[in-house]
């Protein structure tokens, strides 16, 4: 189950627990507006949610992912949903419909987790492979992996500003990481200085850009 707590009194509100999945529940998350939860399970399955009455959506549950789903998160503008799965895929879907938009697949152990940027251009996703990846999140392309951790990657999530993402690994570490490009190829100028700032093959491998 997920359940609804009153953040001032600490005690459960009456619309709770949300009663559906038939395995843990992995995640929950609220729309930007606050009217509905999304959560997601071990069942293979995400759900929506009425925050205030505590029933499912009609457009509920998102089923495609074959494996179990670690987390979702909706985009700035709450007409989407990002979910993460065991399946290697991380998934796009219409908050509105309940039906996938796109499937970003390309890494290559279960996803742990999937956000979007705060502008909404992007989404990052955590693996079990060791990297996280920066995808566009209106074609679906990756446009960075970013590589650094020596062990599962857990968690990704960007800055308020979106200017950094932050990672979390199996590694004993978290890092920060440049998120865009333009600020990123500004800082390997800086940090090179070089004129031409220009990378070698290396030192792209190195920020990630390829």
């Amino acid at each position: 189950t997920a359940r609804i707590w009153d953040a001032e009194t600490g005690k459960e509100k009456e619309e709770s627990p949300l009663t559906g999945h038939s395995d843990r529940v992995t995640s929950a998350a609220y729309s930007p507006d606050g009217r509905f939860i999304v959560t997601t399970s071990g069942d293979n399955t995400a759900r929506i949610w009425d925050a205030e009455t505590g029933k499912e959506k009609e457009e509920s549950p998102l089923t495609g992912h074959t494996a179990n789903v670690t987390s979702a998160a909706y985009s700035p503008d709450g007409r989407f949903i990002v979910t993460a799965g065991g399946d290697r895929t991380a998934r796009v879907w219409d908050a509105g419909a309940g039906e996938v938009v796109r499937t970003l697949s390309g890494h290559a152990y279960p996803v742990t987790s999937a956000a979007y940027s705060p502008d909404g251009r992007f989404i990052v996703t955590a693996c079990g492979d060791w990297t996280a990846r920066i995808w566009d999140a209106a074609t679906g392309q990756v446009v960075r992996t970013l590589s650094g951790h020596t062990d599962a990657v857990n968690w990704a999530a960007y800055s308020p500003d979106g200017r950094f993402i932050v990672t979390a690994g199996d590694d004993g570490t978290a890092r920060i990481w440049i998120a865009g490009i333009n600020d990123l190829l500004a800082e390997a100028a800086h940090l090179i200085q070089r004129d031409p700032p220009l990378l070698t093959p290396e030192e792209r491998r190195q920020y990630g850009l390829e």
